[in-house]
Parts: C-alpha cells; structure tokens; sequence
C-alpha cells in the first residue's frame, strides 16, 4: 500500500509542476484534465502526508525512549508514543477506504424515474410522497430538480414521473435508491382501518454524456402528441408532448412537460441516452463479478429494499437490516442516516472484497 501511495504523491507533484507552467493553459482542455487528477489525488496525498508526519513523531519518541530519562519525562513520551500509534493506525484505515476504486459515474446528476407498482391508487399516492421526500431531500443539498415527464392521476398520485436532479455528488448520494420500495398504511379510502401493502418502484440513472452513449438518428422512431393532465384531460391544444422509440432495445421514452416540442425533445434524448448507459453498464457489472460482490444491494429494480411502515412509524432498509423509528422527517426529506448508513455499509463491503483478492 505505502509503495503505491509514493507513486500517488510523485504523481501528485508532476501535476503541481505542469499546473505551475503557464503555457499549459493554452490548451484549456487538457489543464482541466490536469486540475480533474490533482483534485481526485488530493485527499489521498493529505492523508498520506499525515500518516508519515505521526510516523516520524512516532519514531522520534521511540528513539528517546532508548535513552535514560527521569520517570516524568519518559511517562510523556510514553504517552506520545501512544497517540500517535493511534493516530497512524486511524491514518491507516481512512488512506484503504480512499484508496478503494471510486465510482466514475458519483459525480454526476441523476434521472430519477418513480412508478406506482401494485396496489392501484394507493401506490400512485406513496410515488406522489417520494417523488416529494426525493424534492425535499435535494432542496437541502442546494440541487436543482427539473421533471422531465409526469403523469398524475385524479387523486394528486402520480402513476410515472421521470426528474432529473443537478448538483455536485448527486449519483453518489443517490444510487442505493434503484428497487422496490414498499409502503404499509392505512389508505384515507380505507373505512375499516385495514393496513394496505402497495409497492413504487425508483430507478437511479447517472446523467450520460453526448460522447458516452452513441445513438444513431435511424435508430430512433420520434411521435408527437398533445400533452394530457390527470384524468386524460388535454391541457395543452398543440402537439408538443414526444415520444421517443429506441428500436434496438426497444426502450420507450416520454417527455410532455414542456409546451415547446423541442425542448420535450432535448430531454425525451437525455432519459434514453441514460438508459442506455444503465444497460451498458449493467452488462459491464455482470461480466465482474468481483464488483458485483461488492456492491450493497445489485441495483436491480426489481429488488425489495425498504419498506416503509406508517402505523408502526418505521422505515427498514433491508440490504443493511437498518430500521429507524423517524418516518415523518424521512418522508420529509432526512434521508442523510441511510444514505450515510448505505456508503458505509458499500465500503466495508468493497475493503472485504479488495482484502479477499
């Protein structure tokens, strides 16, 4: 580990060099891929800078202790011997979790799709929730949120919603959300207080680039038709609602949001660029199956990962057996203790696979 964190910091400072060069600012592009590399290795170089600082402290006291010392000098030295032991072991694990293989996508702004599973009304209703918990929860990180495609039933529920949220670090805060999320409550239809079960399935999707996802112009079947609003009412006299056909995979994209047929258009492209990319990378997945083992949860939408439990006024995440008794503040948006719970839990995971290997 200490060999190739050396390398990390020689590289560290190769980049520091160029970076100080100003005729590498001539081509701008090829400076912001410096700056990417240097802003990654930081951290790392930091922590490592740390580790030999209390190492050389370390060494330092053990060198005194050869020595003759009155009782209460070597009691100190003793003690600093003592902290900075722990502090290099501390040192130690934070430099293998910074050293586990990051996410290329944690960086990136996310599509969200909601869709009301089993339970009719019922689970248009608890999607209509989430799409809010998922709003509130990006309003206090300052990210933006756009819906992309809506459609609503008469009850205010929403049958399928597909939004995309914008903010730095979104993917990595986000991506434990993919699969099947279960409610239990008494519906406000219920007369005799029976506790229903419905299901809403969340699909987390990183943003793709242009570069990233190829798609050709024959491949796709484009049809426009008049947005409706809940109920199937017209709300919009013009045709500017799109619906995009991906023939190769056969992947339906819908975008009615905007009055302007271009901009359904633009958006309509970036949902299928994004399923696409899912699909690439789920191929990419499969084929590890090292990285498949150490992820927590497979992603998979179809994968049960957290009821929530309104009578009872709990909220359980399967994956990680984490049941947390604050279901009003995390309908409303206090989702950090999971999602905090969730990474760690993928990181111990991650460290056991990369120990095993």
């Amino acid at each position: 580990m200490f060999e190739k964190l050396a390398e990390i910091e020689k590289r560290f400072l190769e980049l520091e060099n160029e970076l100080s060069d100003p005729g590498v600012y001539s081509d701008p592009q090829h400076a912001a891929k410096l700056s990417r590399e240097q802003k990654e290795l930081q951290p790392i170089v930091d922590a490592f800078r740390r580790y030999k600082k209390a190492e050389e402290s370390h060494n330092e006291a053990l060198s005194m202790l050869e020595g003759k010392l009155d009782p209460d000098f070597r009691e100190m030295v003793q003690e600093e011997l003592a902290s900075t032991k722990e502090d290099m072991e501390n040192i130690q694990e934070e430099l293998k979790i910074l050293l586990l293989p990051s996410d290329p996508n944690d960086d990136r702004n996310v599509i969200v799709e909601i869709r009301g599973g089993a339970g009719g009304e019922e689970a248009a209703l608890f999607a209509a929730s989430l799409f809010r918990m998922y709003s509130m929860y990006a309003e206090s990180k300052h990210w933006k949120v756009e819906v992309m495609n809506i459609n609503e039933t008469e009850l205010g529920g929403i049958k399928e919603i597909s939004f995309m949220i914008e903010g730095h670090g979104a993917y990595s805060r986000l991506k434990f959300e993919s699969g099947v999320h279960r409610v239990q409550r008494v519906p406000d239809t219920e007369a005799s207080g029976r506790i229903h079960t419905s299901t809403v399935t969340v699909a987390v999707l990183p943003e793709a680039e242009d570069v990233e996802v190829e798609i050709n112009n024959s491949d796709l079947q484009i049809d426009t038709f008049r947005s409706s609003g809940a109920g199937g009412q017209h709300i919009n006299k013009t045709e500017s609602a799109i619906r995009i056909t991906h023939i190769p995979t056969g992947i339906v994209v819908e975008c009615q949001d905007e009055r302007s047929q271009h901009k359904n258009r633009e958006r309509a492209m970036k949902v299928l660029r994004s399923r696409i990319y899912e699909i690439k990378q789920a191929e990419q997945n499969s084929a590890i199956a090292a990285e498949r083992k150490s992820q927590v949860g497979t992603g998979d939408r179809s994968e049960r990962i957290r009821t929530y439990n309104f009578p009872q006024g709990r909220v359980s995440d399967h994956r990680i057996g984490l049941t947390l008794y604050k279901i009003d503040a995390i309908m409303n948006g206090d989702l950090d203790e999971i999602i905090d719970a969730l990474i760690t839990a993928d990181r111990a995971e991650k460290l056991k696979a990369s120990a095993d290997n």
